[in-house]
């Protein structure tokens, strides 16, 4: 497949032909004219060219479009080449055959060690957007532009994918809390969780980690590109009676802990204490219900009330 087209990051123009093995021919130009295009096409291979006739029909296009291209001043943080997405049709995604590079992996050590937390994709839910994440990582300088190292740039909110939710400095989090034995639940499916769910759930005074594995996890709602208010949490009775009655420090599968039609009061009922530490947006799939060993660890964001953070779960 012959593919022309200007990157939206950094409005490099890459004429390539690609067949998810290799990429035969790709030229980039910071600043886009006809002699960058003439000098791609004469130097792509015949048989190419022979096959795809197309590529020279759409030169004159691309030299029209040169001439609003070429005056631009193009952005300094822009370098060759791009982190690659994650879309399944993405060439660059995965070690393939490579035995450099270790497959990506859900499961450690024989079935020991499972990791829960999302991978930062561009296809992440944002809260209350139907749009996609995005692009969250660039390359600012590149070896193959004559940097001596690759140096890539991460930008991200702190409500997207697995993350913390303190209310307060996360960097004054308790470690000890967030680390230990915890028993992970299943929820009686399609409903919020109130106070009747909770005591339905018959949770042993003394457990201080539970993570509530609801809908949410058989819909998959954390691997869709959209927002879905339709998630299952927390009714305002439901944290009430949670905090009142439990030493539960809360730990659930979506974007938020509390029901989207209940948000405020729930979260405000959580964070009447200051122990109250709420996890959100849990990889849930595929673990067996019963009790782990917890480990989550954020970032310290002195002053933030969020952070990303990695969990992980051992038996």
């Amino acid at each position: 497949m012959s593919m022309i087209m200007i990157s939206p990051l950094t409005n490099e123009l890459c004429l390539c032909h690609c067949d998810c093995v290799n990429v035969h021919f790709c030229i980039k130009s910071k600043v886009i004219n006809c002699d960058a295009l003439l000098y791609a096409y004469i130097h792509t291979p015949t048989a190419m060219k022979n096959s795809h006739t197309l590529l020279s029909h759409l030169l004159p296009f691309l030299c029209t479009l040169s001439l609003r291209y070429s005056a631009q001043a193009f952005p300094d943080f822009a370098a060759y080449p791009s982190i690659p997405g994650t879309d399944s049709g993405d060439c660059s995604i995965g070690s393939g055959d490579n035995p450099l590079v270790p497959p990506r992996r859900e499961v450690y050590d024989q079935g020991r060690i499972f990791d829960i937390s999302h991978r930062y994709t561009t296809e992440m839910p944002l809260w209350e957007s139907e749009e996609e994440l995005g692009y969250l990582m660039w390359l600012t300088r590149s070896m193959r532009n004559g940097s001596v190292a690759n140096f890539s740039t991460f930008k991200l909110g702190l409500y997207i994918g697995t993350h913390v939710h303190s209310g307060f400095d996360v960097d004054l989090l308790d470690l000890q809390l967030l680390n230990g034995l915890a028993l992970l639940i299943d929820v009686p499916r399609d409903k919020n969780i109130t106070a009747e769910v909770m005591k339905s759930l018959d949770i042993p005074k003394g457990v201080q980690r539970v993570l509530f594995r609801t809908s949410n996890t058989d819909r998959r709602l954390m691997f869709k590109k959209g927002f879905d208010a339709s998630y299952v949490g927390f009714k305002e009775d439901g944290a009430k009676w949670l905090v009142e009655n439990t030493d539960i420090k809360l730990v659930v599968d979506y974007l938020s802990a509390a029901a989207y039609d209940h948000l405020v009061p729930s979260r405000l009922a959580f964070l009447e204490s200051r122990d109250m530490i709420i996890v959100e947006g849990l990889k849930l799939d595929d673990v067996a219900a019963g009790v782990y060993s917890l480990r989550c660890l954020p970032l310290r964001l002195v002053g933030s009330e969020a952070s990303p953070i990695r969990c992980i779960l051992m038996k």
